[in-house]
């Protein structure tokens, strides 16, 4: 009888983890921090091609601990290839003409300089405040159960504007 019940408990534990993966959410976009040691896929930039110059007397004199022709520049890269100018990525050069309307725009009523920190712990402590306690027996989002309560309901959001006479684009069946 006690082999029993022990087959039976571990049948529904089974059965219990075995459908856990359908109607979840993936949490793995928020979670922005690589926490498994492996590689990070993302932060390898390939090397730029090594190329000899035309004259090696046109060769700048190499400075310790300066730039390289070759040294990685991911950003200004991507700027240049998509048309944009590198040289506005200096943060000593100032604001460019051509960006100068939108910064204005922006800023019209004026800005904080340190509004990304100040929210990144007014966020921290409004979850801390909203979790009951630190430890959890199974894994959680904590922003998910912080921010239900402000989440929108995709199809009851969809039904209200439809009553309202708006034109929706079709929706998958609600699940």
């Amino acid at each position: 009888m006690p082999h029993t019940i022990m087959i039976l408990a571990l049948m529904a534990l089974t059965a219990c983890s075995a459908g856990q993966d359908t109607g979840e959410r993936d949490t793995d976009l928020r979670q922005l921090r690589n926490t498994t040691g492996a590689p990070e896929e993302f932060s390898i930039v390939p090397n730029k091609p090594l190329a000899t110059p035309d004259t090696l007397s046109g060769l700048p004199q190499p400075t310790p601990g300066g730039a390289n022709r070759t040294d990685q520049t991911p950003l200004r890269d991507a700027v240049a290839v998509l048309g944009g100018e590198p040289s506005r990525l200096d943060p000593q050069a100032g604001i460019g003409a051509g960006d100068q309307a939108l910064v204005a725009r922006a800023s019209r009523f004026g800005r904080q300089p340190g509004i990304r920190q100040e929210l990144a712990v007014a966020d921290q402590d409004f979850r801390e405040r909203k979790s009951l306690f630190n430890w959890r027996l199974f894994k959680q989002d904590t922003y998910d159960s912080a921010y239900r309560r402000e989440s929108l309901d995709a199809y009851r959001t969809l039904d209200a504007a439809r009553r309202a006479g708006a034109l929706t684009p079709s929706a998958p069946p609600q699940q």
